[in-house]
């Protein structure tokens, strides 16, 4: 079965990224396909580099990373929720005027275009968060 995925809510206020990325990881462990991840809303702030959890809590970005790197994941962050919410690739940095970017490895920026498609594309649209 082919999924996408949509996480609504940032990785450390809500269980819902959690959750999506246990779901993910065992729905590629039993031979699924995942389509795409796409960050909407507040869900956007799990691909910012800029969080630094305790050493002794879970880096829900660089679970995000790694698994997008072994498994060729698509990660797409929503552009306009990011950008309200002051999260910049290199080019959305240049283009705004921005002094850096903060977008973490293995998550890129597009529109909802790309969410469209992954509802197209999938056999289910799993959402996690409100």
């Amino acid at each position: 079965m082919k999924f996408g995925i949509v996480i609504n809510e940032g990785p450390y206020q809500h269980q819902s990224s959690d959750t999506a990325y246990h779901f993910t990881k065992a729905a590629l462990a039993a031979g699924h396909t995942i389509v795409r991840v796409f960050y909407y809303h507040d869900g956007v702030n799990n691909g910012t580099n800029l969080a630094t959890p305790p050493k002794d809590d879970r880096d829900i970005v660089k679970r995000w990373s790694a698994l997008s790197k072994e498994h060729n994941l698509d990660l797409v962050v929503c552009v306009a929720a990011a950008q309200r919410r002051g999260i910049v690739d290199a080019d959305q940095a240049k283009r705004n005027r921005k002094a850096a970017e903060n977008l973490a490895d293995g998550f890129r920026i597009s529109g909802l275009g790309q969410l469209i498609e992954t509802g197209i594309q999938a056999d289910r649209l799993m959402v996690f968060g409100d």
